[in-house]
């Protein structure tokens, strides 16, 4: 077993996997599109959604998210899909019903999933094709890609036509940086085994009122789901990688059948391979907030005196309004401020703009330790990713350290405008005077990032907004204000 990983005893891990990296919405929809235009009578797509938008399109022409998964089911492939049933036109809530009703109407089967805590989500995003009798072109994808609007941009970062609501300063179409993983050989039958344990979970899909009822009947919706079909053989080893699937679930009532008093095997993984850490961490993250996520952090630079901890992260959040703001600001700055005082000059924060100069909304959820083991998934470093919405993630170790190593690699290439080949990229010692030099070089795309510091008076209340609202905890009631998980 590889040391990086969790004990087996607290997340099964195996090897013989080949995971792919896809960086870029554009890339990862062509490559889905591919895999799934490839199915055949008999195969099976399993998918997991925070957001799900019908007619978002997959290439420059086409065809949509709904013309792909209805044609699958048309021709014969069982399409089961859990898509998260938000509140009553709140953010996802018509999305997500319209795809479910387009996925029903052609014979497949989505529920729309309300079994989380109270003010969270189901925000894992997995994807898993089953080819019958040919379990080894079996393929699972994690990661932070959701199939709608805004996703599908590319490395120019020009953004998606189809536009989602963003702070102005991200302009008409926001650009968007995301990643998602694509994943072969046995570790496939544990993304499975995720969908598998939400969908047989006997509880309730949502709250029972005459409202609710309507509006199952609406999107074809069944009172009840099907037995998932007997389960194959899982797929062969094809590939050098080490595979961990790590996972949040919250404490909560009724509790998930299969994490009674939730899953927090994403922070024990992070914590643990922060611990293990020694040379760099890079991280790509949406939000980078919350004390105890800072704490870990923390921790591990004053431990390490040759530890360098560099984050890229959006430059504004994304509703950046007098109520919307200001909780995230201060999430943001309270990490900032303890990272900072812990490493000083070894830690530093940065956002990226594209060509134009227009800041580049980063969604992606991407950390790389050592150049030994890294992530993809659904996951932000924050409290509420940690414990309180349902998360999935990815961990990756390569016994070769090739696949960390050129992940990080290409992201910094593209990110400080250099050639995939530079030497520069592999010398883990001068990364942050190799980040810090390329502010304002000629392609460079970084801008150092110090989250604002609030008047006090906001300070008061944003406080007490991001604590409750925006980065709650999900632990059990004996481990909240504690750094255990």
């Amino acid at each position: 077993m590889s040391d990086w990983f969790l004990p087996t005893a607290e997340r099964a891990w195996t090897s013989g996997n080949l995971v792919v990296p896809h960086v870029h919405g554009a890339d990862y929809f062509a490559r889905l599109l591919e895999v799934i235009g490839a199915t055949e009578p008999g195969d099976r797509i399993f998918l997991t959604d925070w957001r799900g938008d019908a007619d978002e399109k997959m290439t420059k022409d086409g065809p949509t998210v709904g013309d792909v998964l209805a044609s699958a089911s048309r021709r014969g492939v069982e399409v089961r899909a859990l898509l998260w049933r938000s509140h009553p036109g709140k953010l996802n809530s018509e999305e997500n019903d319209h795809l479910g009703a387009v996925i029903n109407e052609a014979g497949g089967e989505a529920l729309l999933d309300e079994r989380i805590r109270r003010g969270g989500s189901h925000h894992q995003k997995l994807f898993v094709v089953r080819r019958k009798g040919r379990p080894e072109e079996d393929v699972a994808f994690v990661g932070g890609i959701d199939l709608c609007h805004g996703r599908r941009d590319d490395a120019e970062h020009a953004g998606d036509p189809q536009a989602p609501p963003l702070d102005e300063r991200y302009g008409p179409t926001p650009p968007w940086h995301d990643a998602m993983a694509e994943i072969r050989g046995p570790a496939v039958a544990h993304v499975l085994d995720t969908f598998a344990e939400r969908w047989d979970d006997p509880t309730p899909l949502d709250h029972r009122n005459p409202y609710r009822a309507v509006m199952h009947r609406l999107v074809k919706m069944p009172r009840h789901p099907e037995q998932l079909p007997e389960r194959w053989d899982p797929p062969p080893e094809v590939g050098p990688h080490q595979v961990q699937l790590l996972r949040t679930y919250p404490s909560k009532r009724p509790p998930y059948p299969f994490a009674p008093d939730g899953e927090r095997t994403i922070a024990r993984g992070y914590s643990h391979a922060f611990d293990r850490a020694r040379r760099l961490i890079y991280i790509e993250d949406q939000y980078f907030w919350s004390e105890v996520v800072a704490t870990a952090l923390a921790e591990a630079l004053r431990r390490e005196p040759d530890l360098h901890v560099i984050a890229v992260i959006p430059r504004y959040p994304e509703e950046d309004n007098r109520i919307g703001g200001p909780p995230m600001i201060y999430g943001q700055r309270e990490a900032w401020e303890a990272l900072n005082a812990a490493g000083g000059e070894r830690f530093a924060m940065f956002d990226i703009e594209n060509a134009a100069g227009t800041p580049i909304y980063v969604h992606a959820k991407v950390c790389v330790v050592d150049d030994h083991w890294m992530t993809i998934g659904s996951d932000n470093l924050n409290l509420r990713s940690w414990t309180h919405d349902s998360e999935l993630t990815c961990a990756i170790v390569d016994p070769d350290g090739e696949l960390p190593r050129s992940v990080r690699a290409s992201l910094w290439a593209e990110h400080l405008g250099l050639r995939d080949d530079d030497p520069r990229l592999t010398d883990l010692a001068g990364a942050m005077d190799l980040w810090n030099g390329q502010v304002g070089a000629p392609g460079s795309r970084i801008r150092p990032h110090v989250p604002s510091v609030l008047p006090a008076r906001t300070r008061l209340w944003a406080r007490a907004a991001y604590r409750t609202l925006y980065d709650p905890d999900g632990r059990p009631r004996k481990l909240r204000g504690t750094t255990h998980f």
